[in-house]
């Protein structure tokens, strides 16, 4: 497949992979985290807010905990431009654990429309969940289905999908040793059978008009380009364009994307979830939502005593759904508790906070109390240069820690 290149693509294993972030938008501009940044940045060609970068324990800064980025492999960041979401429309992201491309999308989409992230393994999609909640996405709605099972409710319903294909990683060998052992001709073959469904399930959601980016991080045709032309045998759909992303052409690991159109078909609504309203529970809320922060959440829905905010235009679903929108918190009694969703979601100067230092950030990331000078009681925000880490409840000059234990460092 690669003839004289074969070479130096063999010889490129031979160097490390390549360590990249991407800049979270929805916090922070590019521009803004370059003059923050603790280590220096190199842009990723092909990725607006994605740069290279040499430094080590990129998951463990407190700019990490603060969701002002994802540690995302180069090649990717190819994928999700690709599908060129926006605000207002109906996404999905099929495959979607662990929620870098996923992420990526929110970010294009700003906060606006429907984002369905979904993830078929339960434990990949709490971590998918939780890498929405850090990065502050207000607009996502994370299911844990099959596709076949999404498929029969959403039927012609989104303008956009990614499908991030389960694929055999031959694009991961130098990043993931263990991938190598791993592999086999049987699996590649049974990746391509699995693939095949999966875009099967895909097309059937796609509203007429549509875009779909499919996309792998393996080499072999079987997976790629193969599955591409049966699809387009099999269906409406018409081939925008093909890219490979090898390591010896690229500073980034192998990757396949093909952008892909809707020719037929129909675009379908589904029913709107209508939001429970609990009358003294809203005010309670909203009482504290005016004394405390800068700006003012829509679409307000309960589920017993606890507050979600939802995205506008939210679908009825009987899919597992594991978060819509943001958690703001729960009424207890005769007072309104912020949630740590809410925290991740607020903007630099969204609402009352503590300012630290790095050395008292760290602690608080790691569940300690601290001392405070404000003589303000109840729920603030801890800031890190102005960014939000989460609640403290301040009393009596102690801040203490309200930071939930699996997000602690």
């Amino acid at each position: 497949m690669l003839g004289k290149d074969y070479a130096a693509f063999e010889a490129s294993y031979l160097s490390p992979p390549e360590r990249a972030l991407r800049v979270n938008t929805l916090k922070i501009s590019a521009d803004e985290f370059k003059k923050i940044s603790p280590f220096p940045l190199e842009r990723v060609p092909w990725a607006e807010n994605g740069f290279y970068t040499a430094c080590d324990g990129l998951g463990k800064t407190v700019y990490h905990a603060a969701g002002l980025y994802y540690v995302q492999e180069p090649s990717a960041m190819c994928a999700a431009p690709k599908l060129e979401a926006a605000s207002g429309e109906r996404v999905l992201d099929l495959c979607s654990a662990p929620g870098g491309k996923g992420t990526q999308l929110a970010a294009d989409m700003c906060g606006g429309g429907v984002l369905v992230l979904n993830e078929i393994n339960f434990p990949r999609a709490k971590i998918l969940s939780s890498n929405v909640e850090r990065l502050g996405v207000k607009n996502a709605v994370v299911t844990c289905a099959p596709p076949e099972k999404l498929a029969e409710e959403f039927c012609g319903y989104f303008d956009k999908i990614l499908v991030d294909a389960p694929c055999s990683g031959e694009g991961m060998f130098k990043k993931e040793r263990a991938a190598v052992g791993e592999w086999s001709l049987e699996n590649v073959k049974a990746c391509a059978v699995r693939q095949s469904k999966i875009l099967q399930s895909a097309v059937k959601m796609l509203a007429v008009g549509g875009r779909m980016v499919y996309s792998t991080c393996t080499f072999s045709p079987e997976e790629n380009e193969e599955q591409i032309a049966a699809a387009l045998k099999a269906y409406p759909l018409k081939l925008v364009s093909e890219q490979r992303l090898y390591p010896h052409e690229v500073r980034g690991e192998g990757h396949f994307c093909a952008v892909l159109e809707k020719l037929s078909g129909e675009r379908r609504d589904m029913p709107l979830l209508k939001p429970a309203a609990d009358r003294a529970g809203l005010c309670l809320y909203r009482q504290w939502e005016k004394e405390n922060l800068g700006l003012v959440f829509e679409n307000l829905h309960f589920v017993g005593r606890t507050l979600y905010s939802l995205p506008n235009d939210m679908p009825k679903t009987s899919v597992q759904t594991l978060r819509a929108g943001v958690r703001l918190g729960e009424v207890t009694g005769n007072r309104f508790e912020p949630d740590h969703s809410l925290a991740m979601c607020l903007e630099k100067g969204q609402a009352n906070g503590v300012e630290v230092d790095e050395q008292t950030a760290v602690n608080f990331l790691k569940g300690y109390t601290f001392g405070c000078s404000s003589n303000e009681k109840g729920y603030r925000l801890v800031l890190y240069k102005g960014y939000p880490l989460g609640w403290c409840k301040v009393s009596d000059g102690v801040a203490k820690n309200k930071l939930p234990k699996g997000v602690r460092i």
